[in-house]
């Protein structure tokens, strides 16, 4: 079921989202050679703690889950495209390291990611993130009252094919709320004027993710 919010929810939704964006910001500029992706996740925990937010990841149990997820961030090396554990690893030259993480604030998640090249990475990496970042904004541009949740799959799943990529399988961005997960299901393909309808007062996470081989 799809959950509208009103004008102050989606107020204190973007409160929560700065917050987060001020935790990436920060995780991107710290995260270099030598440093492990478990102190990352420790920083992210004490600055969501600062801002009078808990960390949305910690402890979430999606359906199906035996346990509850045990950090504050997912820390993804490399051909780890997401969910990857913070750990004891030491991140190197050359890692293309990719942060995703949320926050809850006043009841409302956030939930967003970032790639952070460590030292000197390939141009694939390079041309992956770049065109990453473009199907991101093309996905953003789609997202409005009367279009589509295909209408912004199109989008993305275009950029990713221009560039040369491929969309990951079985990856998807979702509706957002005082749950993480809400619907609808934001797929990185689709056909225009197919799917969910968008509506005003829906909020979304449009969450591209490419790959270069053929996304299995």
């Amino acid at each position: 079921m799809i959950i509208l919010k009103t004008q102050d929810e989606v107020e204190i939704m973007a409160e929560s989202g700065k917050i987060l964006g001020h935790i990436l910001k920060t995780l991107q500029s710290v995260a270099k050679i030598g440093m492990t992706t478990k102190e990352l996740d420790n920083i992210a925990y004490r600055m969501a703690k600062e801002a009078n937010s808990v960390p949305a990841f910690l402890n979430y149990r999606p359906s199906g889950a035996s346990k509850g997820y045990p950090a504050s961030i997912c820390a993804s090396i490399n051909d780890v495209i997401v969910h990857g554990l913070p750990s004891n690893y030491v991140l190197k030259d050359g890692d293309l390291l990719k942060i995703d993480s949320g926050v809850k604030y006043k009841g409302y998640c956030s939930d967003s990611a970032i790639t952070v090249a460590i030292g000197n990475v390939s141009e694939t990496a390079k041309r992956i993130m770049r065109a990453t970042e473009l199907a991101l904004m093309a996905g953003i541009s789609q997202a409005i009252p009367g279009n589509t949740v295909g209408d912004i799959g199109f989008a993305v799943e275009s950029v990713a094919h221009k560039n040369g990529f491929s969309i990951a399988d079985g990856l998807t961005g979702h509706g957002i709320g005082r749950n993480l997960h809400e619907d609808p299901y934001v797929l990185n393909f689709g056909k225009k004027g197919k799917g969910e309808l968008l509506r005003e007062g829906m909020v979304i996470a449009i969450e591209p993710m490419l790959t270069a081989g053929r996304g299995e």
